[in-house]
């Protein structure tokens, strides 16, 4: 894209929800030039989380109608002039947002950003604005964790892309910036899981099934999936749980203390509650 290209609004597709409980409708729609901070990502893949269906639900509110999505991947089309760490046609992962002037991410530690919610549930710009418009040239939310990426081109920052190789398959990468994160960084940043650990992961979906891989790498000796649906416990045991348990034919407390007397030395839970909200604790 040409800096004359950039002069003007560029047209997208996005999948729009435009009231509580609604199903998403693919929609025409333009974007802003990319403002001096601002990153255009070409999307080629994006993960579905269960927070998208939470706030599609409106069960976390935001403001409708939204453009949401916030597990893309794709390439720069385009940067705005402050930008300076990626560039036009970088292959990249879009991540969650954060300010970088809050005490916590001056000091290194933007997963406290101090504006980390309303930056990805506001959608829309600090000052309140949105970079998207529809077909009628309304505003459409976006910005979804600073993202929206339920669209063919999405506008992030570039504090919240993460330049990848080339060589990786970009489509399967979209993940990484939220699900498996998560439970890879429960692992390793938490929990701190240590070679010859026990963990016990409750609800081996994207979350407790990256929270599996990074025990395996972290070097736990004793790594228990639990789970209702057995291919979830096969897929687990795939990816390196040692043992698994379906919770419907056994009890998995007394099991887990069979399995590890003493007790696992951490657990993971990233299962649903019963009122369909997504849960990610850890404990130790």
């Amino acid at each position: 894209m040409t800096n004359a290209d950039v002069e003007a609004r560029h047209d997208v597709t996005v999948a729009v929800v435009r009231e509580k409980g609604a199903r998403f409708q693919i929609e025409r729609a333009s974007i802003d030039p990319p403002r001096p901070d601002d990153v255009i990502v070409r999307v080629v893949a994006t993960g579905v989380c269960h927070t998208d269906m939470l706030v599609r639900d409106q069960d976390y509110p935001v403001p409708l109608p939204a453009g949401l999505g916030h597990e893309g991947s794709g390439f720069v089309e385009a940067v705005g002039s402050a930008v300076v760490g990626v560039g036009p046609g970088d292959h990249v992962v879009m991540t969650w947002p954060s300010s970088g002037k809050c005490r916590f991410c001056v000091q290194g530690h933007p997963t406290s950003c101090e504006k980390l919610f309303e930056l990805s549930f506001g959608c829309a710009r600090p000052d309140g604005s949105n970079a998207i418009l529809d077909q009628d040239g309304h505003t459409l939310h976006g910005h979804f964790f600073g993202q929206s990426s339920f669209s063919t081109f999405a506008v992030a920052s570039e504090r919240n892309v993460v330049k990848v190789m080339k060589e990786v398959p970009i489509e399967l990468l979209g993940p990484l910036g939220c699900g498996i994160q998560t439970g890879a960084g429960a692992v390793f940043n938490a929990l701190k899981v240590w070679p010859g650990a026990r963990l016990a992961v409750f609800g081996p979906g994207a979350v407790g099934l990256s929270a599996v891989m990074a025990a395996r790498l972290a070097g736990a000796s004793m790594i228990i999936a639990v789970d209702v649906a057995p291919k979830r416990l096969e897929l687990a045991l795939e990816l390196g749980a040692t043992h698994v348990i379906n919770s419907r034919e056994a009890d998995p407390v007394a099991t887990i203390r069979e399995l590890a007397p003493g007790g696992a030395d951490f657990s993971i839970e990233s299962q649903r509650s019963a009122s369909g909200s997504a849960s990610g604790g850890t404990s130790g």
